[in-house]
C-alpha cells in the first residue's frame, strides 16, 4: 500500500496493491488491464490484484480506510513504550540473534551481514526505527525457531532500502520511501506513506 506512486520493473508481487490518493496512472511497469466493472486491474506481475483511488466505487473509499489502517498501525506501532532493546548495536546488527520483544533505535538501523529473527510462531517482535533501515547486498533477515514473518514488525521513519539479492522478513511501515532493489526478495508487506519501488523484486505476502 502507497499513497502516491508504485513502481515495479519486472519481477512478481504475490498478493494485491493499492495506491490512494493519487491515480492509476502512478501505478507504472505492470502492464495493468483493467477490469470489466472498472474497480481493480491486472497484471502477469501481480498473482492479485491492482487498485487505484481514480478506479470505479467503491475502490476509492476502500483503498480511503486502508491508507487510514496503514497510518493508525504505524502510530500504534511507533508509540509502544519500555522497550526491551534501546539502540542495540548502535543500529548495527548484522550477525546478531533477536529474540521476541520490542526494539527501538534513536538512529538508522544498518544490515551488513545476514541477521537471525528467533521465536515461536505466536512470538511478536516490533522494530521502531528513528533514522533508515538499510539490507546490504546479498544479506538476509533469517526466521529460526517457527519465527513468522506476519508477526514482525519494521516501523521506520526514514527511507527503507532493501538491497540487491537481499531476503527479508516482516511487515514494513515506512513514514516515507521503501525501494527494493534488483534481486531483492521480502516476505511480508510494504506499507508506505510515499513512495514504492520495487526493482526486479519479488514480494510474498505471509
Amino acid at each position: 500500500m502507497s499513497p502516491p506512486n508504485i513502481t515495479m520493473l519486472n519481477r512478481l508481487i504475490a498478493g494485491d496493491i493499492g495506491l490512494s490518493p493519487a491515480a492509476a496512472t502512478f501505478l507504472t511497469g505492470f502492464g495493468l488491464t483493467r477490469s470489466a466493472d472498472g474497480t481493480y486491474s491486472t497484471s502477469p506481475q501481480i498473482t492479485g490484484n491492482a487498485y487505484a483511488a481514480s478506479y470505479t466505487s467503491p475502490t476509492p473509499s476502500t483503498l480511503t480506510t486502508a491508507v487510514s489502517d496503514v497510518l493508525t498501525a504505524y502510530n500504534d506501532a511507533a508509540g509502544r513504550v519500555n522497550p526491551d532493546h534501546l539502540d542495540l548495536g548502535s543500529g548495527g546488527i548484522g550477525g546478531l540473534t533477536l529474540a521476541p520483544g520490542l526494539y527501538k533505535w534513536t538512529t538508522g538501523v544498518n544490515i551488513a551481514t545476514s541477521v537471525t529473527i528467533s521465536g515461536l510462531a505466536t512470538d511478536t517482535w516490533i522494530f521502531q526505527i528513528s533514522g533508515k533501515l538499510t539490507i546490504a547486498h546479498a544479506q538476509a533477515v533469517i526466521l529460526a525457531g517457527g519465527a513468522s514473518a506476519a508477526n514482525i514488525v519494521w516501523v521506520v521513519s526514514g527511507a527503507v532500502t532493501l538491497g540487491t539479492s537481499s531476503a527479508f522478513e516482516g511487515i514494513i511501515l515506512g513514514a516515507t520511501g521503501i525501494t527494493l532493489q534488483t534481486g531483492a526478495t521480502i516476505d511480508g508487506r510494504l506499507l508506505a506513506q510515499t513512495a514504492v519501488s520495487l526493482q526486479k523484486a519479488t514480494v510474498t505476502q505471509p
